[in-house]
């Protein structure tokens, strides 16, 4: 068992910014419901996780260029590369491959969840608090 889950956890995962802790809380609890979620529940709740996340990294981009953050670029092509590679998978989705992405869900998701924002996010959260 990964040492990823999708659980919340306070210690790790809260910034200390309520908008951004709230979208993060809403990843992983859409996470752990695709976890747990039945074959014919799966789809549906995939195509869901991929629209909030597009949502959420346009609004943590838009963040970062209201603040002129200098990690900008970095931070937002790993968002560009995780967005396409949720979408890659919603087309394998779509063509019947529902082991490959529940694979993904439980292994890749939360193990990325858990480094960007330990990398990306913390440092992003430190910017926007700055005075």
């Amino acid at each position: 068992m990964s040492k990823h889950q999708a659980k919340w956890d306070d210690a790790r995962h809260t910034l200390g910014m309520a908008e951004i802790d709230g979208v993060h809380r809403d990843f992983i609890t859409q996470v752990a419901a695709l976890i747990s979620a039945s074959d014919a529940e799966f789809p549906a709740l995939f195509q869901t996780l991929v629209a909030h996340t597009r949502e959420h990294f346009i609004a943590e981009g838009k963040l970062m260029r209201e603040s002129r953050y200098q990690g900008l670029g970095v931070h937002e092509s790993e968002h560009h590369r995780v967005l396409g590679e949720l979408q890659q998978l919603n087309r394998s989705l779509k063509r019947g491959r529902l082991p490959l992405v529940r694979a993904y869900v439980k292994e890749g998701l939360p193990e990325w969840f858990d480094t960007h924002l330990a990398m990306m996010d913390t440092a992003l959260g430190m910017h926007l608090k700055k005075p």
